[in-house]
């Protein structure tokens, strides 16, 4: 049995329908706490697919950030050792900053997926088994309630679809984002036959913005609208992010012209 949390966002919907044919216990953040307290039959888990967390990198309340993405999932963990459970865990490339390589988070979302990576690092040969993936940025179907913390490649489709424009902050040919298919997240999570570690997910190849814009313009046509960066992101953004992908071998990623390409306007 399979214990899967964050199961309603993003990514954690498509990791639930990879499994929809196990048996797997599905929890959400508002449930977590109870979960905790009362569930009894830890024995039986097979595996902990931990993808839930306040994942807002605007969010400024640390201890809200606090409580459901370290102490709860701390807890969760400590459940891990004790009854030896393998666990794979969701973490997060905002933990680099701007230096590749180095630990430099800009918001408190980082900030708390460091501290996680730390303690699990602190701790790994307690666990069974433990991997953690650093996500960078992930795209594709069912990022419409992630608002402005959806992929540009999501939301430049939509607004193109809804006014003919994409709204693009100046100097965007110089943020670079190492963008990867949420379909291949899933895969190498699930399938992948390395130790226990924290890995970087991403495809080692990164993108920028302007690019991707251009190329949702190429396929569905309207027009670059370009706009000022905005103060609230002011010194909080990754300018530059690339995945080491050095730890797994022969893994053909779905490369994001591909994925734009094939897109429909019927997002």
């Amino acid at each position: 049995m399979i214990l899967l949390t964050g199961h309603e966002g993003f990514i954690g919907q498509h990791f639930s329908s990879a499994l929809e044919r196990k048996e797997v216990i599905k929890i959400e953040k508002e449930d977590i706490k109870t979960f905790l307290k009362e569930f009894d039959e830890w024995e039986k888990i097979s595996l902990i697919l931990h993808q839930g967390a306040i994942s807002d990198t605007t969010e400024t309340d640390i201890k809200l950030i606090h409580e459901y993405n370290v102490e709860l999932t701390l807890r969760l963990f400590e459940n891990a050792i004790k009854y030896g459970i393998p666990v794979k865990y969701a973490s997060s490339a905002s933990i680099y900053g701007n230096i590749l390589a180095h630990s430099n988070p800009l918001n408190y979302y980082a900030i708390s997926k460091l501290q996680i990576d730390y303690w699990v690092l602190d701790n790994i040969k307690k666990f069974k088994f433990i991997q953690g993936f650093r996500y960078f940025n992930v795209y594709g179907n069912g990022e419409d309630k992630k608002g402005d913390q959806a992929s540009p490649i999501s939301k430049f489709s939509r607004q193109v679809k809804e006014t003919g424009k994409i709204k693009l902050f100046k100097n965007s040919d110089k943020f670079l984002r190492d963008f990867i298919w949420v379909n291949d997240v899933v895969n190498v999570v699930l399938n992948n036959q390395v130790e226990s570690g924290i890995y970087d997910l991403g495809t080692g190849n990164p993108h920028s913005f302007e690019y991707i814009a251009k190329k949702i313009i190429e396929r569905f046509g309207g027009e670059i609208e370009y706009i000022s960066f905005p103060d609230h992101l002011q010194n909080k953004y990754q300018t530059f992010t690339q995945a080491d992908m050095k730890w797994i071998e022969n893994y053909n990623f779905t490369a994001v012209e591909e994925y734009i390409d094939n897109l429909s306007l019927l997002l």
